[in-house]
């Protein structure tokens, strides 16, 4: 059964669609093709297919290096720029932050939350305006706000963060009780209450 396109991305056919691509196109890496399944999380089969579209359609290329598939996005092809605008936009967020917050010492737990998050999880609603950052841990603060400005920059959209110590984020307030009962998208670390309890990302085919 076909998935439905993701509601912050409506012009991809998917969720896994749109996936794959941000990890080929933004950080414009080269990845193997069990690389590829590891960092989007999805199963191999589901890549595969994936891949053998973007492939058809010109927006990526593969060679071989030995056993190793690798891919990338097609230099030459004119869907390429608009491509990556597009996903900068409505999933670079998670990529970039993901990228840009492992070199902050610190940090326990990042994941979206808010509207943003819900969009991306299929719920509907108006257009998310900003993006709503949870960082736990004990990170220095000036580096979480950097951060923040650097993708706000590049995404379009103002990155809300809040910090919080591991202590404060166990307590019992209306806010987080709010958060932990709402869709999350993690970032690093794993959801509001911690890796067991995040949701990963949902499988598209």
């Amino acid at each position: 059964m076909r998935s439905q396109a993701p509601v912050l991305a409506p012009l991809f056919r998917s969720e896994a669609q749109a996936l794959l691509l941000s990890e080929l196109l933004l950080p414009g890496e080269e990845l193997s093709m069990t690389e590829l399944a590891e960092r989007v999380g999805l199963p191999y089969p589901t890549v595969h297919r994936e891949v053998a579209r973007l492939l058809d359609a010109g927006l990526l290329v593969d060679r071989r290096v030995g056993r190793t598939r690798l891919v990338k996005g097609n230099d030459q092809s004119p869907l390429l720029a608009p491509t990556r605008e597009i996903l900068l936009t409505v999933t670079g967020p998670v990529v970039l932050l993901r990228e840009a917050l492992e070199e902050v010492d610190g940090i326990e737990r990042a994941f979206l939350f808010g509207s943003f998050a819900a969009r991306a999880k299929g719920e509907p609603g108006p257009p998310p305006n900003d993006i709503d950052l949870m960082v736990i841990g004990t990170p220095d603060a000036l580096a979480v706000y950097r951060v923040c400005r650097e993708v706000s920059d590049s995404v379009g959209r103002i990155v809300n963060p809040t910090i919080m110590s591991p202590e404060e984020a166990e307590e019992q307030t209306g806010f987080l009780e709010e958060v932990r009962a709402s869709p999350v998208i993690k970032i690093y670390g794993g959801g509001p209450d911690g890796p067991a309890a995040d949701p990963g990302t949902a499988e598209g085919s």
